[in-house]
């Protein structure tokens, strides 16, 4: 299937992931073997993990382990986030989400999980090139390749949405591009996931996890209903707000809104109205049908977005074959 085939359909049979098989806590007698992983070497650190590579001695290969930081090693909320961000990443198996291949505990007791090592840098990384006037960056991600890139994040969020995960924290960040042309949606910790009931798993566990009070995501692409505090306002039409904004700075540059702090920026994502990229940027000569697609994903109700990401995919689709058309005129 290539990159512009939706992987949404409006019917078939899809299994769908369940909080007790990502929320379960996991025993600290849980059988693994950290021995096997050697020669360990930083890689990035972030606000509540560090990720290391390092050799699987037992395969022969480098992998990426993810743990926790040790000041967090026993909070429950980060615990149980790590979790389901591993176990979210296993169970989507699609070629836009990183390979994880095993989780368990380090020889101090703290969560770890390995995944598949991917070269390459982030969009932000690309994006920040671009601002700084980089010629190479802007000739190799021009706009055609950039709605390539984009069209394969959102089929990635098709096939989470089909399978009942919305991913909630879709930002520049989050997206990589390998060396050989890989995209990559990253950290579903913050993952929205169907719960069924489980007598096994406390209910407490799904609370910690879709408080309202967490708002989870990252403010300045966190859409009006997570801001209000999400409940079952948060569906798919969430991930494509979070598209909507990532679409919307690729093409301007900037984000569409942006306050001196949290709180004045999500009052301005809240009430105030949205300049169209093409009056934001002019210089950047935004073709208007690709602004009028942000626009519609970037609406503050949800009924008025795209409603599944199998339109918007549609939409640019439709774009890019227009453009085609009118440049070799096929």
């Amino acid at each position: 299937m290539s990159e512009e085939q939706s992987e949404s359909a409006a019917s078939g049979n899809y299994p769908q992931l369940d909080a007790k098989d990502t929320d379960r806590k996991l025993s600290q007698y849980y059988s693994n073997s950290f021995t096997r992983y050697s020669d360990f070497d930083p890689l990035a650190k972030g606000g509540s993990a560090l990720l290391r590579t390092c050799r699987d001695n037992n395969l022969g290969r480098m992998v990426v382990m993810k743990t926790l930081h040790p000041h967090l090693a026993q909070n429950e909320y980060m615990r149980a986030r790590f979790l389901r961000e591993a176990r979210v990443t296993a169970q989507l198996q699609h070629p836009a989400t990183v390979p994880v291949y095993e989780i368990g505990h380090d020889i101090e007791g703290r969560l770890y999980f390995t995944m598949k090592r991917v070269e390459g840098e982030t969009l932000r990384e690309i994006l920040e090139q671009q601002c700084l006037g980089d010629e190479q960056a802007i000739a190799t991600y021009n706009l055609d390749r950039m709605l390539g890139l984009i069209i394969q994040v959102c089929n990635a969020l098709s096939y989470a949405h089909v399978h009942g995960v919305v991913h909630r924290d879709v930002k520049p960040e989050n997206i990589l591009i390998g060396s050989f042309g890989e995209v990559m949606l990253l950290d579903w910790g913050v993952a929205k996931v169907w719960a069924s009931e489980d007598p096994d798993l406390p209910e407490i566990e799904h609370e910690v996890l879709t408080d309202v009070g967490q708002r989870p995501g990252t403010p300045l692409y966190m859409s009006p209903e997570q801001i209000r505090g999400g409940g079952d306002e948060i569906d798919e039409r969430t991930d494509i707000y979070g598209i909507g904004v990532v679409l919307y700075e690729v093409l301007t540059l900037k984000e569409p809104h942006r306050g001196e702090n949290i709180n004045e920026t999500f009052e301005m994502i809240l009430k105030e109205e949205t300049i169209p990229p093409e009056t934001r940027a002019p210089k950047r000569q935004v073709p208007k049908r690709l602004s009028a697609i942000a626009m519609k994903a970037l609406e503050k109700d949800p009924a008025n977005r795209f409603q599944s990401m199998a339109e918007l995919i549609d939409a640019l689709r439709d774009f890019r074959s227009r453009v085609f058309q009118s440049l070799t005129g096929y």
